[in-house]
């Protein structure tokens, strides 16, 4: 198992981790398999969307942060229940295809770690098996 930090800066973002996700698998030397893609953490998730527009994240944090608002009269006393509801949306983990000892993707995928409740140093953990 491999483990990925990372450093956010935002109380929402999305962090494209696909680069550093693909090198792990080229590192793992496992040519046919599975990835697991996972962050332990109530209040991240991770997703697969499009990466070659940057609108698009834009986009996604800007609708998910209007639907469900940091403020809202939310009953959890710590004041990031709009973090837990989110990450519970997008979920903890991922899993990809490896074929020819990459990450199966459609040509516009990316693999993003989804922050809800930052700044914060995030742990990825990713899981490669054949």
């Amino acid at each position: 198992m491999y483990t990925i930090n990372v450093k956010t800066t935002k109380n929402t973002e999305m962090i494209d981790i696909t680069e550093r996700i693909r090198e792990l698998i080229l590192r793992s030397d496992i040519k046919t398999g599975s990835c697991i893609i996972f962050v332990p953490h109530t209040t991240a998730g991770i997703t697969i969307n499009e990466n070659a527009d940057p609108s698009v994240t834009a986009d996604i944090l800007a609708y998910i942060n209007k639907a469900i608002p940091v403020k809202n009269n939310y009953l959890h006393m710590e004041g990031n229940s709009a973090a837990h509801i989110k990450a519970s949306l997008f979920g903890p983990s991922q899993q990809i295809i490896v074929e020819n000892g990459a990450p199966v993707l459609g040509t516009w995928q990316g693999i993003y770690l989804c922050e809800f409740d930052g700044p914060r140093h995030r742990r990825v953990y990713v899981k490669i098996f054949s």
